[in-house]
Parts: structure tokens; sequence; C-alpha cells
């Protein structure tokens, strides 16, 4: 018994792993069609398709899926329609989240969104009354293994960043958002291909949770709204202690 049931187990989470990168993949997809709608089919010519092309290949999403896409994204495609949408509002103990979505129905968006903050304790704002607390930036991802923090940091400069932060596992660099392509090609010479190459934003002020039980309603949140296939991109201006992290991690 004891044997099926860490089986049962294991399977149930690689079921939960499965499910979370096919919904991965879905967004991914529906980025590289809006981004060759947006522009042209390549890449060269086209930086935000270049971007969502780097994060796709970042998540192993496979090389005919990424042609599909960029294919589907060409054509005239009635179903393959989205629409960028944001919304904005505030959990709890005034955190702000700005989250970002690729729709094909706006209705349906909107009510999935809403649901999430009503269900959370938080609210939906108007547009605006957010992402003043937040500073629109460039953001380029790379994993920590390619090169020590100090040689980043000073590719980063060189190449036009404005700040570059380690973080865990990774390095994220900030650039203005203009100049977000240029550093990007800067650093892929220098460093190889990023993980994550796009527009988004910094907060100004963080909120530091300092509870367990307000962090993992917080996480609970963000994976209601991940659930959905619509949202593109969640943003906050929260930070979890170090203490409720190991307590979550315990």
């Amino acid at each position: 018994m004891a044997g099926h049931s860490q089986f049962s187990n294991i399977k149930h989470r690689k079921d939960a792993q499965d499910k979370k990168r096919a919904k991965i993949f879905t967004k991914l997809t529906r980025e590289i069609i809006t981004a060759t709608k947006a522009g042209l089919p390549d890449p060269v010519m086209n930086s935000r398709l270049r971007n969502a092309i780097i994060s796709a290949r970042a998540a192993n999403l496979p090389k005919d899926r990424i042609d599909s896409a960029i294919k589907r994204g060409s054509s005239s495609h009635e179903g393959d329609n989205f629409e960028e949408m944001r919304y904005e509002g505030y959990l709890s103990g005034g955190i702000a989240f700005i989250v970002e979505a690729l729709t094909d129905n706006k209705n349906r968006t909107a009510s999935d969104v809403r649901s999430a903050f009503t269900k959370h304790g938080g609210a939906l704002g108007e547009a605006g009354s957010v992402s003043f607390m937040f500073d629109k930036v460039g953001l380029i991802e790379f994993e920590s293994k390619v090169s020590d923090f100090d040689s980043v940091f000073e590719e980063a400069l060189e190449a036009g960043a404005e700040d570059c932060i380690n973080e865990e596992e990774n390095y994220i660099i900030y650039t203005r958002p203009e100049d977000l392509n240029q550093v990007r090609e800067y650093l892929c010479q220098k460093l190889g291909e990023p993980k994550t190459a796009k527009l988004s934003w910094n907060p100004q002020n963080i909120i530091t949770v300092e509870t367990q039980e307000q962090a993992e309603s917080l996480y609970k949140f963000i994976d209601a709204l991940e659930d959905s296939d619509d949202v593109q991109d969640i943003i906050s201006n929260f930070s979890i202690s170090e203490e409720v992290i190991k307590k979550l991690s315990a």
C-alpha cells in the first residue's frame, strides 16, 4: 500500500507539472502568434518576435511548434486574433498587481481576473490605479551559471543596461524600454541566449510579507491567475521575508 501511495503522489505531481507545462506552451504560442501579426514573420526584423522565440526556447517549446505559431501568425486565421489587455488591482496590505493578458474573449478574461481578486480578498481597479507605482522597463534574465555576477554586471553596464541584480539562480538585467533590444543583442554575443527578454514593470517600492498566512494566500492568488491560458504575465510589488520562506520550505 505504501508503495502504491508513493507512486500515486509522484504521478499526481508529474500530472500537475505536465499541465503547467502545457499552459506555459499555450501562453508562449499565443505570444509568438501575436508578435508575428504585429510585425513581420522574420525575428531579425521583428524584435518582439525575437524576444518571444527566446522565451519559447528557454522553456523548451519544440521548434516545430515555434514554426507553426509563426505560420499561424502570418495567416489570417480568425481564431488567432488575440487582444492585449492589462488589469490592475490590489490585495490586502496594499500589495499591487499588474496582470497582462492575451485574449480572444475580453469578457471571459476580465471575469476570470476579477474573480481571482475577489476570492482572495482583493479588488480590481481602473486602468492606471496601480501602474503609476511601477516603472516600465526592459527585462533580460540569464541563468547564473552563464558566468560570475561581477562579469555579467560589467557586461550589462557596457551594453547600456540600467541595473543588474543577482536573484537566487538568475541574473536580472534592467534596461530602458527603448534600449531592450540593443542590450539583448550585445549580451547574446557575450553570454549566449537569455532565458527571457521582454518589456515589463519594476515596482518603485517593495512591500515585505512577514506572515506565512499572507504568503500562502498570495501564492494561491497567483496560481489562480496562472491557471488562465489568457494571463501572460503577473507583476507585483511584494517580497517574501527570509523567515517566512524558511517556514514555507520546512
